[in-house]
């Protein structure tokens, strides 16, 4: 038996329970990990409150990443090979979710780590690095020399303003809330711009046209993501990756028709099956390069897997902080 997560109720962390539940057997293809480390993600949060799809009758099981060590492995070379690793793996399915003290997972989304990686950076090393270097790859793809970034103050969005400024891309920082200017600018943010600001529009429109900014990654939805269509020229692209408005998109009927500008979304899990095993590999081994700088995470709290409630109750109270993170076993490196 084993101690997991249960959500037997969408709509927030009141939902959730611990209990005691049989530890799940791999089969064929399939490893099953000793959790040490889960981190709590905005995906996480808009899992248990039924806002992230697809989603599945309750009782459910949440989690989507985490970090651990192989201790049972199904038929199969890669299971074999992967037996006694650490690994980082992303969770799911049949296998259940990944705050959980054991987690069953194909052997293909167990990805080894490499010895100079804790398993806590580990634990942190698919979502938000993924994600962030798929944006690098989009922006050098469409030559833009310059981005809009929303959500700065967040671990993703701290990630893409380290890693494009690094590939020479300058990054438009845009914060929600004023007490996180000068914050994001301590940690080496160049252009930060307040959205609550009576000035925000204005300035935006600004930036936009010196920088000649046409492309913006958008974690908020809302009205923002129009605010931010409106500031850049004809032909401009907003990618809304995230709703931390919790509001549908806005945007004018006239950017759209008249100024060729476009609105469309993102979502890793189906970026990802679109690389070859080449290009996955490679990514990866990007990733463990660079956990320890631009695609690096700071942790402000851990929790035991019992204190489940109050460790989403503390990150929902500010995510932009550092991540919160969950220790089923007790204990990292």
């Amino acid at each position: 038996m084993m101690k997991a997560v249960v959500l037997d109720e969408y709509g927030g962390a009141a939902g959730l329970r611990v209990a005691d539940l049989p530890t799940p057997q791999p089969r064929r293809g399939e490893v099953l990990i000793e959790v040490a480390a889960t981190p709590i993600n905005p995906s996480d949060l808009a899992f248990i409150a039924g806002n992230y799809p697809p989603k599945p009758p309750v009782p459910a099981y949440p989690g989507l990443e985490g970090s651990g060590t192989v201790v049972r492995a199904g038929p199969g070379i890669v299971g074999r090979y992967l037996s006694g690793k650490r690994v980082a793996f992303v969770a799911g399915g049949g296998g259940g979710g990944a705050w959980a003290e054991y987690v069953k997972v194909p052997s293909g989304l167990a990805l080894p780590l490499d010895n100079e990686v804790t398993l806590e950076a580990g634990a942190m090393s698919v979502v938000n690095p993924m994600t962030a270097l798929a944006f690098l790859e989009i922006a050098r793809s469409g030559n833009h020399r310059s981005v809009l970034n929303t959500a700065a103050a967040g671990a993703l969005g701290q990630m893409v303003d380290r890693l494009l400024s690094s590939a020479g891309i300058r990054v438009i920082n845009i914060l929600r809330r004023p007490a996180h200017v000068d914050e994001v600018a301590k940690h080496g943010a160049d252009l930060v711009l307040d959205s609550s600001s009576p000035d925000f529009d204005a300035e935006l429109r600004v930036v936009c046209k010196q920088e000649g900014a046409r492309l913006a990654f958008d974690a908020v939805a809302g009205e923002l993501t129009g605010r931010l269509l409106a500031a850049m020229p004809g032909e401009a692209t907003v990618i809304v990756y995230g709703g931390l408005s919790e509001q549908p998109v806005r945007a004018e009927i006239g950017d759209l028709i008249f100024k060729g500008k476009t609105v469309t979304g993102f979502w890793l899990t189906r970026w990802l099956p679109q690389k070859n095993i080449v290009q996955s590999t490679r990514l990866w081994r990007r990733v463990q390069r660079l956990i320890g700088s631009e695609l690096s995470s700071e942790i402000r709290s851990r929790y035991p897997l019992e204190s489940v409630g109050e460790a989403v109750t503390d990150y929902e109270s500010d995510m932009s902080s550092g991540k919160v993170m969950l220790t089923p076993a007790g204990g990292t490196d």
